[in-house]
């Protein structure tokens, strides 16, 4: 039979030094708010119920927080007295009756479901309290978890510890797993006699073994367990978490040149054999294909590349672009709510918004879709096998017909057959010998200013 777990996740806590006017965990670590990234790892260990303890920001962090298929109820926590007080605000969800309670924090992003399916597992096998550690070659400053015969016997404070414990390189992280039965009782008798006055969650390992219960440590990468204090801490996580889905994505299959150079959003999706070249931005919503090239210095945000398309170098896919399959997209070019047909080619110098492109279409260089009349946006379609010529202007709304072609340097304004021929440009007239003149008038004038100065 599953055994049942509450998540108690403490959110609320002190935001003063990110220097921020929003709540420390809705700073976002690859376009997701911290908070998310801690939930999505929640259930991905197999945990449906949560208590979200909240304080500034409050209905931003539950809504941040609530994910498809997990009961999510948050609890205000208006005075912050530590972290022992922060996990009784969620005293009723827990007096619910849970086999695990499992306590972590909203401001550790980078955790995965390992560490805490570990813990839960600690709990199955009999320890009454599970805290999750990590072994760090600088544990200056973090609290030592102190093991006995494979138990924990107490974590130590470092400004409390003794030199032979500040030795001790495996230290708490704050995560721990609770018996659901006993952790009221627990959570009850932890007292707040220390400097500060506050209720210290540590203190739950010695109360366990007073009450004959045992604790134990498990083990968790330090990477995973690094939280946020401030904008440096939060670009540190940044840096982990990229370089951490870089690798995922290359051991899948896809290859990039110059991975630290690359930059991904949490929902990226990047399929075998894709090309990713260096200083190259995904922002959210991206799915590129198999087989697809993504050149250097482009930006994608909200965009499907299909197998065997390619984008860039410098080029800007916006919402709603959609490559297919074997489609170019070159330099220079910006294209937004779009479908570029198979085989299709915007190869530079172009803006391509609220159109779409048929199959094997060319269009030319300095190509512009006219879509806003500063008021609505109007849509261009173009049919396939179009030959769209360089420096046109398409005023939407308007329709290109299959094989039709369009002059070099034309205005459209009006719909153009299949096969058709467009021009929409002034007849082309010259004047013999009135470019000298017009150069001899203008010397004249730059000669009479500098006399005059």
């Amino acid at each position: 039979m599953a055994r049942r777990c509450l998540a108690v996740i403490l959110a609320a806590g002190d935001s003063t030094r990110m220097k921020s006017s929003m709540s420390k965990v809705l700073h976002p670590v690859a376009g997701r708010p911290m908070i998310a990234h801690v939930m999505a790892s929640i259930a991905a260990s197999g945990i449906t119920d949560v208590a979200l303890v909240v304080g500034r920001d409050a209905e931003r962090v539950t809504k941040a927080g609530s994910l498809d298929g997990m009961a999510v109820e948050s609890v205000l926590q208006v005075e912050r007295l530590g972290t022992g007080h922060a996990v009784l605000m969620a005293r009723e969800a827990i007096a619910r009756g849970y086999d695990e309670i499992l306590v972590a924090y909203g401001d550790v992003p980078l955790i995965t479901p390992a560490p805490l399916m570990a813990a839960r597992e600690a709990l199955a096998d009999g320890a009454d309290v599970a805290v999750i550690g990590f072994h760090t070659k600088n544990p200056s400053g973090y609290g030592r978890l102190l093991v006995e015969d494979g138990e924990l016997v107490a974590i130590r404070e470092e400004k409390d510890a003794t030199e032979a414990e500040r030795a001790v390189t495996w230290c708490n992280s704050g995560l721990m797993a609770i018996n659901g039965r006993k952790a009221l009782d627990l959570l009850s008798r932890i007292g707040n006699t220390n400097a500060k006055g506050e209720y210290y969650l540590t203190d739950l390992i010695e109360i366990a073994r007073a009450q004959g219960g045992r604790a134990v440590a498990v083990d968790a990468p330090e990477s995973e367990l690094t939280g946020c204090n401030n904008r440096a801490e939060l670009a540190v996580i940044e840096g982990l978490w990229q370089e951490r889905r870089r690798h995922e994505l290359m051991l899948s299959g896809v290859t990039m040149i110059a991975p630290e150079t690359v930059f991904l959003s949490h929902d990226t999706q990047i399929g075998q054999d894709a090309l990713i070249e260096p200083n190259v931005v995904f922002g959210p919503g991206v799915t590129v294909e198999g087989g697809a090239v993504i050149h250097a210095f482009s930006h994608l945000e909200g965009a499907h590349v299909s197998t065997g398309a390619t984008v860039g170098p410098y080029a800007r896919l916006r919402p709603g672009a959609n490559l297919a399959e074997g489609s170019k997209v070159g330099n220079f070019c910006e294209v937004k709510k779009a479908e570029i047909g198979k085989g299709a080619k915007v190869n530079h110098l172009t803006y391509i918004g609220d159109a779409f492109i048929g199959a094997d279409t060319n269009i030319g260089a300095g190509t512009i879709t006219c879509n806003y009349d500063g008021v609505n946006k109007h849509e261009t379609h173009i049919g396939a096998g179009a030959f769209i010529g360089s420096n046109s202007s398409l005023v939407a709304p308007v329709s290109i017909g299959d094989g039709a072609l369009i002059a070099s340097g034309s205005v459209i304004t009006k719909d153009v057959p299949s096969d058709a021929l467009a021009f929409g440009r002034a007849r082309q007239e010259m004047k013999t010998g009135r470019a000298k003149q017009i150069r001899e008038k203008n010397l004249g004038i730059k000669a009479a200013k500098k006399a005059g100065s």
